[in-house]
Formats: structure tokens, sequence, C-alpha cells
């Protein structure tokens, strides 16, 4: 009986090439997790409340308005804000957020009426209000520092959900740098307050969702 070789199946030359594809792939999955798992620490570093210098802006970021006026995850911002605000009652505020397809208002509008209805002076709070995403919520903010003559090398205090600031940070110091090339930022400070994120299912898609978008904001966002 002559012997034939087997070139498929769980031996011969098949079997190996299929034991080759599984182990690359198997590589690809644990990088892609150590990749996620070292973005969410990054995220996480930068989580938190720092203040550093002595803030003279405050820019509160804009996130989803409802019927009935902000969502819950703008009203820990919000919150958040007015807590830091009871001590610094004179600062200048901007609300950055434009109006989405299925909101009825601007985000920052919304933010506007909220801060002035909890006490804030109204002279105080100067609305952006077409910025649809982070990336153009840092540019617009800074054209109307401009515009209000405002120094772009100020301290500002920057104001969102904690999972957000990571991406803020980084875009807001891209912009600012794309303005003012060859500057020197030594005697700037960035400070950042973290809202907490109230609303649990939220808090769970945004786990998934942030490390993406860090990812895209730093290859795109330009």
């Amino acid at each position: 009986m002559s012997y034939q070789p087997i070139w498929n199946g769980r031996s011969g030359y098949g079997g190996k090439k299929s034991h080759i594809i599984r182990n690359i792939l198997l590589v690809l999955l644990v990088l892609g997790v150590l990749c996620f798992a070292a973005l969410e620490v990054f995220i996480g570093v930068h989580s938190r409340d720092r203040i550093a210098g002595e803030p003279k802006v405050m820019v509160i970021f804009g996130c989803k308005v409802e019927t009935w006026g902000p969502s819950i995850l703008l009203q820990d911002r919000l919150d958040t804000a007015l807590t830091y605000l009871e001590d610094h009652p004179d600062m200048k505020i901007v609300v950055t957020g434009g109006k989405g397809d299925d909101e009825h208002q601007s985000e920052a509008q919304c933010m506007y009426e909220y801060l002035a209805a909890h006490g804030v002076g109204e002279e105080n709070i100067y609305r952006e209000d077409k910025a649809r995403n982070t990336w153009q919520n840092a540019n617009y903010t800074m054209d109307l520092m401009e515009e209000k003559g405002w120094s772009l090398t100020d301290d500002v205090i920057l104001v969102s959900s904690g999972f957000h600031l990571s991406r803020i940070e980084m875009l807001w110091d891209r912009a600012r740098i794309a303005r003012l090339p060859g500057e020197v930022y030594d005697d700037q400070y960035i400070s950042t307050l973290a809202a907490p994120v109230s609303h649990k299912p939220s808090a769970v898609q945004m786990f998934f969702r942030e490390p993406l978008a860090l990812i895209k904001s730093f290859v795109f966002d330009r």
C-alpha cells in the first residue's frame, strides 16, 4: 500500500498553516487588550481635579441636552463647576457646545441658563455655540477668547467628565500651540475639574468608547 501525504485537516501543511494563523490572531488579541488597558490607565490618570496657578478663565465642555434641560452627564459637569465658582464668583466662564440634530437648543445656551438660574452672574458667562466635537470646542473657544482680547497664555481651568479630560487636554494643547508657534508655556497652567458620572449606563459606554475616541483625536484632529 502506497503512502499518501495528508495536506489538509489536523495534520500536514494545512494544519500547520491553521496553527500559525491562530497564533497570529492570539498575539494580535493580546496586543489589542494591552493597548486598550494602557489607554484606560492614561484616561484614568487624567480623570481627576488638578488646580495649578491662578485660573482666570473656566471652560465648561458641553454634552447632550434633553427636552427638559441638561442631561445627567451635563448636569454633573455644571454642578462641579458651580461648586468651584462658589469660591471664585468673579471668574470668566466659557460654555462651549453647539446644537445637535436631536437637541432643541445649543448646549452652550442650556449651560448658560442653568448657571444663571443657580446664581452665576450672566455678565460672566460667554457662549460658544457652534462646536460639534471636542476639537471644535477647543478651537472655537480660543476664537472667542481672542475676540474678547484675552490672552491664550492665561491660566485656564477645563471642566468636563473625568473620562473626557485626557482628550480635552491633548487637543487644548494642540490648538493653542498651533496658534502660538514657538511660544514657551512654562508660565501657563492648565487646571482641570473632573465631574463624576452619575449615569451608570453612560459610564459603561464611555469606558469602551473613550479609548477609541482618544486614538481618533490623536490621529485626525489637527
